[in-house]
C-alpha cells in the first residue's frame, strides 16, 4: 500500500492511497480514469496495519479514510537544515598561529566536529576555523542527522525486586519470549513498582530486536516516566504526541517505519504508527478516561490496543492500581492473565484514610477547608513535609451570581454557567471557550458591585490556604494555568524537589507522579464526581480519589488521606476509607451486571445536534422511528442531552443498549442506511462504547 498524489478530483488535487490491487480491470473504464500525477515515497503499510485500519473503521462506523489518516499524520519533513562537520584535509596553512595550531591538534584524531564545537573545544573564535577551511587545511562534510532515539540497553540498570515483583517480571518476560497474542493485567497498589515490573517485558522485547509501544494517557505529563525509562535503559525512548514539532514528528514516523526506533512512548495516536516489527504493547494507567477519543474517529485506545495486539499476534500488558471494571471482569473470567502486586516497594505502608463528615464538622461559612483538615496540614508543614489539597474544579468559582436579583452568569452559546478565573480576570465557559470580563453591573437588575462567587475552584482554595498557612510556599497545578509543557514539567520537578510546601491541584496531580516529601492528601470535595447520571460515575470517582490519595507516603514517613464528604456512608467512600478495593469492585460489578451495562452489555450513543431546537428534536425522532426492531436491542430516547446546548447547537441523544455478544456495529450500520440524512445545520455523531454522556 503506497500513498500517491492522484489526478484532479474536480478542480483540485488530493492524496490518494493504493489500498489493494485489482487484477480484473474492466478495459472499457480505462479511458475514463485519470492519470496519477506523482507517487510519494512513503514506506508501504504492513498488512497487519491495513487490517487494523479496516477493523477500527468497521467497529466505530468511521470512514476508512479517516482512520487511515491517523496512520499518515507524519508531519511535514520540509527542507531539513543540514549540519556540517569539519576535519583535517590538506597541508598545514602557510601562516601558522597558536590558535590555528590548537584547532589542528584537536582535529588530528580524525573525528568530525561541527565548526562551533571545534572552535569551542580549541578555545578559538569561529573565524579561525573558517580561515583554515578557506586555506584548504580543513574540509567540510555533511553530518548525518541525529537519531530520533538511541538504542536502549536492556541490561543497563536492572533493579532489585521483591519476591512478588520478581514473579511478575518473570511471567512477563516469558510472555514476550513465547510471543503470540496474550493480554496481561499488572494490578498493583500505588507505589508497588508496576512500571519497573513491566520494564522487564520491554527489556525482553528489546533483546529480541522487537519494537515496543508504551501508551500513556497524557504524554505531556510524563517527564518523570521518561526519566525512569532513561535510568533503567540508559537512554530516553522516542516520543509521539501532539506537542512534537512537525519535522521531529516526520522523522519519528519514518524512523518507526524503518525499524530504527526500538521503543515509542506515546499518547493514544501512537497506536496508529507504522511499526516495522512491533513485538509488545503496554498500556499504562489503562483505566484512564483520556484514552477515549471524543471527536473524529471515536475510539478507545486501550480497547483498540488489544485489537492491534491480536492482529499482530503479540502480547499486550495493561497496568493500573485501579483497573477499569471491564478489565477486572476480563481478568476474573480468564481472558486476561492477572499479576498482582499487593504491597508498596521498599516496605512503605499505604496511606491511612479518614472521612471528614461535612455535615458535622464542616468549615466556617465562606470557607472550604475544614478545621480538622487545616490542622492536619499545619502538622505536616511543621514536620517539613508537603501537603496536597485536591479539588477537581478549575478556576476561582464555578458560578457567579448577582446577590441583588439572583441572576447567574451563563454562557450565551452553551447550557452552562461561566466559571470565574481570577488569575485571568475573566469569566470562562469550559465547553466552548467563550470568555468575558466580569461586568460592572448586573445585566438583569443593573445593580453595581453585586456579583458574588459561589463555590470553590482551585484558585479560591489557594486564597484560603494562603490565609490559613501564612508563609507556606503554595503552587496551583491546573490545566488552564499551564502555558507550556516545559513549564509544567519544571513545576512538577520543583514539587518533587521540595520547593513547594502546599500543592493545590486538579486531576493533573493524579497521573502517577512521585513526590517524595508528600505525606498528606486532603480531598476538598470528595462527592464532586458522584453528582451526575454517568453510569461510570462511581467507578471514576473511586479511581481518581484512590490515585490521588496514593500520592501520599510513597517514600519516607507515613501517608495520610482525608476525604471531605457529605456522604461518608456511600459505597465509594466506605471502600476508600477501609482500603477495600475488592469490596468496591464486587459491588460495582453486581450493579453493572443487573443493569446490563458494560462489560455485561453494550452501549452506543447517537447524538443529533443542530442550530434549531425543534428541527433537531424532530430529526432525532425521525431517526428513532426507523430503528430496526430486534428482541435484544433497546433504543432509548431521543431525549435532551444533559448539556442541552453546546457552542450554540441543541443536542438530543439516542442510547442503544444490547447484549455483550451482539453485533452492535452491524445493527447501527443497517439502521443508518435507512435513516434520514442530516442536512443543513443538522449533524449526527455515532459513538460506539461511549464513555461520556454529556
Amino acid at each position: 500500500m503506497r500513498p500517491a498524489i492522484s489526478s484532479p478530483l474536480g478542480a483540485r488535487q488530493t492524496v490518494g492511497v493504493v489500498w489493494a490491487s485489482n487484477v480484473n480491470i474492466d478495459a472499457r473504464l480505462h479511458n475514463r480514469m485519470k492519470d496519477v500525477e506523482l507517487k510519494l515515497e512513503y514506506p508501504p503499510l504492513a498488512p497487519e496495519l491495513r487490517k487494523f485500519v479496516e477493523w477500527v473503521s468497521d467497529y466505530t462506523l468511521s470512514p476508512r479514510g479517516m482512520v487511515l489518516r491517523m496512520c499518515l499524520r507524519m508531519g511535514d519533513l520540509g527542507p531539513a537544515r543540514e549540519k556540517v562537520g569539519v576535519r583535517t584535509a590538506g597541508p598545514p596553512p602557510k601562516r601558522m598561529t597558536a590558535a590555528r595550531a590548537r584547532v589542528l591538534q584537536l582535529l588530528a584524531d580524525g573525528m568530525l566536529r561541527t565548526k562551533s564545537e571545534a572552535a569551542q573545544e580549541a578555545g578559538v573564535s569561529a573565524g579561525v576555523v573558517n580561515g583554515l577551511i578557506d586555506e584548504g587545511a580543513l574540509e567540510t562534510l555533511a553530518l548525518p542527522p541525529e537519531p530520533v532515539a538511541r538504542q536502549p540497553d536492556p541490561d543497563h540498570d536492572v533493579p532489585e525486586f521483591t519476591d512478588a515483583q520478581r514473579q511478575a517480571a518473570d511471567a512477563l518476560r516469558a510472555t514476550v519470549a513465547n510471543s503470540g497474542f496474550s493480554a496481561t493485567l499488572v494490578d498493583g497498589v500505588t507505589g508497588s513498582g508496576k512500571t519497573e515490573v513491566y520494564f522487564e517485558a520491554v527489556a525482553e522485547a528489546i533483546r529480541r530486536n522487537r519494537q515496543v509501544l508504551i501508551l500513556m494517557p497524557e504524554i505531556a505529563l510524563t517527564a518523570q516516566f521518561l526519566d525512569r525509562f532513561a535510568a533503567r535503559f540508559g537512554v530516553r525512548p522516542a516520543e509521539w504526541h501532539s506537542e512534537l514539532a512537525p519535522r521531529k514528528r516526520a522523522r519519528t514516523w519514518f524512523a518507526v517505519a524503518a525499524d530504527e526506533v526500538a521503543v515509542v512512548v506515546g499518547a493514544r495516536s501512537a497506536l496508529f504508527l507504522p511499526y516495522a516489527d512491533l513485538g509488545l504493547i503496554v498500556v499504562d494507567e489503562e483505566h484512564d478516561p483520556a484514552y477515549k477519543q471524543e471527536d473524529g474517529v471515536r475510539y478507545h485506545a486501550r480497547d483498540m490496543a488489544v485489537v492491534r495486539a491480536r492482529e499482530n499476534k503479540i502480547p499486550i500488558v495493561l497496568a493500573s492500581a485501579t483497573p477499569s471494571v471491564e478489565t477486572v471482569v476480563n481478568a476474573r473470567r480468564g481472558r486476561y492473565a492477572h499479576l498482582r502486586l499487593p504491597e508498596r516497594f521498599g516496605g512503605q505502608h499505604l496511606p491511612s484514610v479518614e472521612a471528614i463528615d461535612l455535615r458535622r464538622e464542616g468549615p466556617p461559612r465562606g470557607r472550604f477547608i475544614s478545621p480538622r483538615l487545616a490542622e492536619a496540614v499545619k502538622i505536616a508543614l511543621e514536620r517539613g513535609e508537603q501537603a496536597l489539597l485536591f479539588l477537581n474544579r478549575r478556576g476561582f468559582a464555578p458560578l457567579t451570581l448577582c446577590s441583588a436579583c439572583g441572576h447567574r452568569m451563563a454562557c450565551p452559546n452553551c447550557d452552562a454557567w461561566l466559571v470565574d478565573h481570577r488569575f485571568r480576570r475573566r469569566l470562562v465557559c469550559h465547553h466552548c471557550g467563550y470568555a468575558m470580563p466580569l461586568p460592572e453591573q448586573c445585566p438583569k437588575c443593573e445593580a453595581k458591585g453585586s456579583f458574588v462567587a459561589v463555590g470553590p475552584g482551585v484558585e479560591r482554595l489557594e486564597q484560603e490556604a494562603a490565609e490559613l498557612f501564612p508563609g507556606a510556599r503554595i503552587l496551583v497545578l491546573s490545566s488552564d494555568l499551564v502555558d507550556s509543557m516545559e513549564r509544567l514539567r519544571q513545576e512538577l520537578d520543583d514539587v518533587a524537589e521540595g520547593r513547594f510546601d502546599i500543592v493545590i491541584g486538579t486531576q493533573l496531580v493524579a497521573k502517577g507522579h512521585h513526590f517524595p516529601k508528600l505525606n498528606l492528601v486532603g480531598i476538598v470535595d470528595a462527592d464532586l464526581g458522584l453528582a451526575n447520571g454517568d453510569p461510570r460515575a462511581a467507578e471514576r470517582t473511586f479511581q481518581m480519589l484512590h490515585q490521588v490519595v496514593g500520592r501520599a507516603g510513597r517514600e519516607v514517613g507515613r501517608g495520610y488521606g482525608y476525604l471531605q464528604t457529605h456522604q461518608p456512608e456511600h459505597p465509594v467512600m466506605r471502600a476508600l476509607i477501609a482500603q477495600d478495593r475488592e469490596a468496591f469492585y464486587a459491588a460495582e460489578i453486581e450493579v453493572r451486571e443487573k443493569a446490563g451495562y458494560p462489560p455485561f452489555g453494550r452501549l452506543a450513543s447517537l447524538l443529533v445536534s443542530g442550530a434549531d431546537r425543534h428541527a433537531t428534536e424532530a430529526h432525532a425522532r425521525r431517526i428513532a422511528a426507523v430503528s430496526p426492531i430486534h428482541d435484544h436491542v433497546r433504543v432509548l430516547g431521543p431525549s435532551e442531552a444533559p448539556l442541552a446546548v453546546v457552542r450554540g447547537r441543541h443536542r438530543f441523544r439516542l442510547l442503544v443498549k444490547s447484549p455483550r455478544n451482539f453485533d452492535l456495529s452491524t445493527y447501527l450500520r443497517e439502521w443508518l442506511a435507512v435513516a434520514p440524512k442530516s442536512t443543513g445545520t443538522l449533524k449526527l455523531e455515532v459513538d460506539v462504547d461511549p464513555q461520556s454522556f454529556f
